[in-house]
């Protein structure tokens, strides 16, 4: 893992010797994608659009939200601005690298929220705008227009995330590929017809699972507040 993480510093590094220009357009890239937006955002937009894909888009993110803090739990992984320090890598060789205002997250690192959640949750957003697009014109440019700017968004806020050295190169791919699994494979999953029982249901059994959860893996020695 030291290689993987020796290469995503020196990645971070090519990152944040480029133009001035581009340091506020990363940091105003995750600061976007942050895992709120998606219910601040991304849903009411949505549901203003269509209920069904509104409804869906809340759901996902809900769901891969809850599922991001589990994979934590268990895959750990380091954050860069933290690892370069305590693994003595900043002393052993010479690091250039600034510290941001969202640079100091703690916590496990693996997988990428940002990269994760809003790869989930737009899913269903961005299926409905390549149909309605697909309904409108032939041209196979503007059919994969949505899937196209879908990947162009989540690099975007890939790169951002090295950027401020909350994650490394890999943990950010772990979770556009986490993200974008979920989101195919909940959207037709959405309970769109589901009542208050019904999610008050859901809402207590993922409490109870993440409680559970927490218990077994503080039971097995691991401390997850490493």
């Amino acid at each position: 893992m030291d290689a993987l993480h020796t290469a995503g510093i020196r990645f971070a590094e090519v990152l944040q010797s480029g133009p001035p220009w581009l340091e506020k357009f990363w940091i105003s890239v995750t600061s976007l994608a942050d895992p709120k937006s998606v219910f601040t955002v991304c849903f009411p937009l949505a549901y203003f659009l269509d209920r069904k894909v509104g409804v869906s888009v809340l759901w996902i993110g809900l769901v891969s939200e809850w599922l991001n803090v589990v994979l934590k739990w268990f895959l750990f992984g380091e954050r860069p601005f933290w690892w370069v320090h305590e693994s003595g890598f900043a002393s052993k060789e010479p690091v250039t690298l600034r510290q941001f205002p969202v640079s100091c997250e703690t916590g496990p690192g693996s997988p990428s929220g940002h990269c994760m959640i809003m790869g989930a949750a737009l899913w269903p957003l961005v299926s409905a705008l390549t149909a309605l697009a697909a309904g409108h014109s032939r041209r196979l440019a503007v059919r994969l227009s949505p899937c196209g700017a879908y990947a162009l968004f989540l690099l975007a806020v890939g790169l951002s995330r090295v950027f401020v050295l909350a994650h490394f190169p890999h943990q950010v791919v772990g979770g556009i590929l986490a993200g974008a699994a979920l989101g195919w494979g909940l959207q037709a999953r959405t309970p769109t017809d589901g009542t208050p029982g019904f999610f008050v249901a859901t809402a207590l059994a993922l409490l109870l699972g993440s409680l559970a959860l927490h218990s077994l893996v503080i039971a097995t020695g691991i401390d997850i507040d490493w």
